[in-house]
């Protein structure tokens, strides 16, 4: 069986299409930590805005990034590849370099092309922009369009890469709109005019992530790997511990990282976030039982080797994604997740 606890989204200001949907949902999760009120939608040069963070500046950032993160990779060295990365990206990055070293295996490199930069025109503190480039392994296969996004939270601090998500098969990037000096435009996560507001997307997407389509959000959200798949591999998963005689949960909750939103060219928002899947493997009522097994690519995520699951196991990821956002006058208007990314980040079995 499966059982997971619940909590009540607060519904902020919403698209009208979704506010009837939306009435009463409850949601698993709850939405990623906003950052201060980003400039408003459609600010110009012609209005005063500054570019206190050139196109050029974020160019170098980004090939640095890429300079750096590849020599950290090539040596194998966990300090340096986490010097360059924050939130949801150290996240990952730590349990990646974490499983490697105890594998004896090789940190993986990538090569990148074609980046595209996304600079919003703000006159302060925190600095972001977001790229989109082609990403290829070093040991060959096909290029991926990859969404990177980047911050300096204070000038005392370091540019950090804050997320990655490639896209899902067959999704492509929408056009990013920009001011006539060619910056981007950012959006508040409070903004209306949209479907959702942009800092209730990831609730949004949680509810159908742990309920699948039956919970009302379906409504608004648009099915496809990061949704409905989501839900309905866990919930295969649910019935094969079930079948072990084993309980498994999954929640897909909010995480205390930055969002960050940029308006696009033909309507909407494209919202880019990062949040926890947190699941465990117990037995019914914590009972004391046979060994649980943890899974592969987290038992060198365990604090301690000895650590046997005779309870429970957790299993927790960190994802970043990214969604489309359509203005609330679309027609049968739904968010549309068309990035995610995770990666294991916490294991504990007792």
């Amino acid at each position: 069986m499966t059982h997971r606890k619940r909590r009540i989204w607060t519904r902020a200001a919403i698209g009208p299409a979704a506010l009837a949907a939306l009435a009463v949902l409850a949601v698993q999760g709850c939405a990623p930590a906003a950052p201060p009120a980003a400039s408003a939608a459609h600010a110009t040069a012609d209005a005063g805005v500054r570019h206190d963070l050139s196109i050029a500046t974020a160019q170098g950032v980004y090939q640095e990034y890429l300079e750096e993160s590849d020599a950290a990779a090539a040596q194998g060295d966990v300090t340096a590849g986490l010097a360059h990365v924050a939130d949801a990206q150290w996240a990952q990055v730590k349990g990646q370099y974490t499983a490697l070293a105890t594998a004896g295996t090789a940190v993986p490199r990538y090569q990148y092309s074609a980046p595209q930069f996304y600079v919003p025109a703000e006159s302060r503190y925190p600095q972001w922009f977001a790229v989109s480039a082609q990403r290829r392994a070093d040991t060959g296969g096909a290029a991926v369009t990859t969404l990177l996004v980047f911050e300096r939270a204070k000038p005392a601090l370091a540019w950090t890469l804050n997320g990655s998500a490639t896209l899902d098969q067959g999704q492509t990037l929408p056009a990013i709109a920009k001011d006539p000096d060619g910056y981007a435009i950012a959006v508040p996560t409070t903004a209306t005019g949209l479907t959702l507001t942009p800092n209730v997307v990831g609730a949004t997407q949680a509810a159908v992530a742990d309920e699948g389509p039956a919970n009302p959000a379906a409504a608004v959200t648009g099915a496809g790997p990061q949704t409905t798949g989501l839900y309905a591999a866990q919930a295969a998963h649910a019935q094969a511990e079930a079948a072990q005689g084993l309980r498994y949960q999954w929640l897909l909750a909010g995480a205390p990282f930055p969002q960050f939103d940029l308006a696009l060219a033909g309507g909407g928002a494209l919202v880019l976030y990062g949040m926890y899947l947190n699941t465990t493997t117990e037995h019914p009522n914590l009972v004391q039982g046979s060994p649980i097994p943890v899974p592969a690519a987290f038992t060198p995520l365990l604090a301690a080797p000895t650590e046997v699951g005779y309870h429970a196991v957790y299993a927790n990821w960190t994802y970043q994604f990214a969604a489309i956002d359509p203005s609330a006058s679309a027609p049968n208007a739904k968010i549309d997740v068309i990035a995610g990314t995770g990666g294991p980040s916490y294991g504990h079995a007792y």
